[in-house]
């Protein structure tokens, strides 16, 4: 069977699952495979390349999921970040490989441009809409590499007691949903204060 990129990745999102970032190496990856290190190299260039690959992979899953019908930006932007969130939380450090791999110009799937598009149609300049949408994905990278840190820690039975898995599941979600608000409210107040 010949191997494709298609494999690589597919084997590198599965060793991530299994065994984390911080374990899935060149050489584990082409173990799994069956083939010999130098193999890998004719699909993708590195490790970064291929942690790209793997951060597209995820995002692709954000990127596809279908925004309200309703014309509401607010909805769209809710509905853009918490798809990003899933989609992130779906994979074992999956926040992490996609922060890595975003600061590293390593991905290619436009979520940046997702997020911006609900921002631009509630009114914002394209000065602002993309910082603003940038600052919202920095939002949703930061508290889902946390959640993530978090849920290990609890796994390892590293976390305090009192912070077990209900709360850590309660408690991440609601931050996340106010979160998120309080980023909608400060939009739409730029918004008003810019018409006046």
């Amino acid at each position: 069977m010949q191997l494709t990129r298609t494999d690589v990745v597919d084997a590198a999102v599965a060793l991530l699952d299994e065994y984390g970032l911080a374990d899935l190496s060149m050489r584990r990856l082409a173990t799994s495979l069956g083939v010999a290190p130098g193999a890998l190299y004719w699909h993708v260039a590195n490790k970064q390349a291929l942690l790209g690959a793997v951060a597209d992979r995820i995002l692709l899953r954000a990127a596809a999921t279908d925004l309200p019908a309703e014309d509401e930006w607010d909805a769209r932007l809710l509905a853009v970040a918490g798809a990003l969130r899933d989609a992130l939380l779906s994979h074992r450090d999956g926040a992490e490989v996609v922060a890595a791999s975003l600061a590293a110009r390593q991905v290619s799937v436009p979520i940046r441009d997702r997020l911006a598009e609900p921002v631009r149609a509630a009114g914002l300049a394209e000065d602002e809409a993309d910082p603003a949408a940038l600052a919202v994905l920095h939002f949703v990278l930061g508290a889902t590499t946390d959640e993530q840190s978090r849920m290990q820690l609890d796994s390892l039975g590293a976390l305090p007691d009192d912070e077990g898995p209900v709360a850590l599941g309660t408690d991440a979600a609601a931050g996340f949903a106010l979160g998120l608000t309080l980023f909608v409210d400060g939009i739409r107040h730029r918004v008003r204060t810019l018409e006046r």
